[in-house]
């Protein structure tokens, strides 16, 4: 049987924590920043942490080697 490869797509988007715990970047920064309150842009900072039922599927279906 031949190996599962990792998503392209995936490998950009998320990271995987050592403990297992998967990150991705907060959505809605990447333009029309003008109209949006300052309190929504500090909150979309830095990166999450996934919820565990999608980071579920996110290691089983997109990073396999992960």
């Amino acid at each position: 049987m031949p190996k599962m490869k990792t998503k392209s797509a995936a490998k950009k988007r998320f990271k995987i924590t050592g403990t297992g715990k998967v990150l991705y970047a907060q959505a809605g920064k990447r333009h029309g920043m003008i109209k949006r309150t300052n309190k929504q842009l500090r909150n979309h900072r830095g990166t999450n942490v996934l919820f565990e039922g999608d980071a579920a599927n996110v290691k089983k279906y997109f990073l396999p080697n992960g």
